[in-house]
C-alpha cells in the first residue's frame, strides 16, 4: 500500500506526481526545486539560496510523515552546472552533520522551470 503526502509547506506538483509517497517504513520524496511554497517564487538568487529552499521543502514533507532529515538514507542531486558544486555542497553538508545519506550528484542539461538544482530523496523510519 502507498499513501501520498501533499502539504501546503512544500511546492505543489507541476505534473502528474505526488510530493512524496509513504510505503511501509519508507518515504520517497519527489524531486524538489527551489520553489518557495508560501510566495510561489523561485529562490534562485544563488545556488546556496536554491539549496536551502529545496532542503526546507524536503524537511516539511518529511515532518508530515513524522520524520526528520536524519531519516534520509539516499539523495539524488541534479545540477545544471557542476561548477557550483562546492557552494551547493557546503549548504547541503550543513543539513547533514551526523551521518550524511548516500548520494549522487549529476550534471544535466535542463531542469523544470529552468532551475539550477533539483533534489530527491528516500527516507526510512
Amino acid at each position: 500500500m502507498k499513501k501520498a503526502i501533499q502539504i501546503p509547506g512544500a511546492p505543489a506538483p507541476i505534473g502528474p506526481y505526488s510530493q512524496a509517497i509513504v510505503s511501509g517504513d519508507t518515504v520517497y520524496v519527489s524531486g524538489q526545486i527551489p520553489l518557495n511554497p508560501f510566495t510561489g517564487e523561485l529562490e534562485v538568487g544563488s545556488i546556496e539560496d536554491a539549496t536551502h529552499q529545496i532542503l526546507k521543502n524536503i524537511e516539511a514533507l518529511l515532518k508530515e510523515a513524522g520524520l526528520t532529515l536524519n531519516h534520509i538514507v539516499k539523495c539524488s542531486i541534479f545540477m545544471t552546472d557542476l561548477g557550483q558544486f562546492s557552494e551547493m555542497n557546503a549548504v547541503y553538508g550543513s543539513y547533514f552533520q551526523d551521518v550524511p545519506p548516500a548520494r549522487e550528484t549529476v550534471q544535466v542539461s535542463k531542469l523544470p522551470m529552468n532551475v539550477p538544482i533539483e533534489i530527491s530523496c528516500i527516507a526510512v523510519k
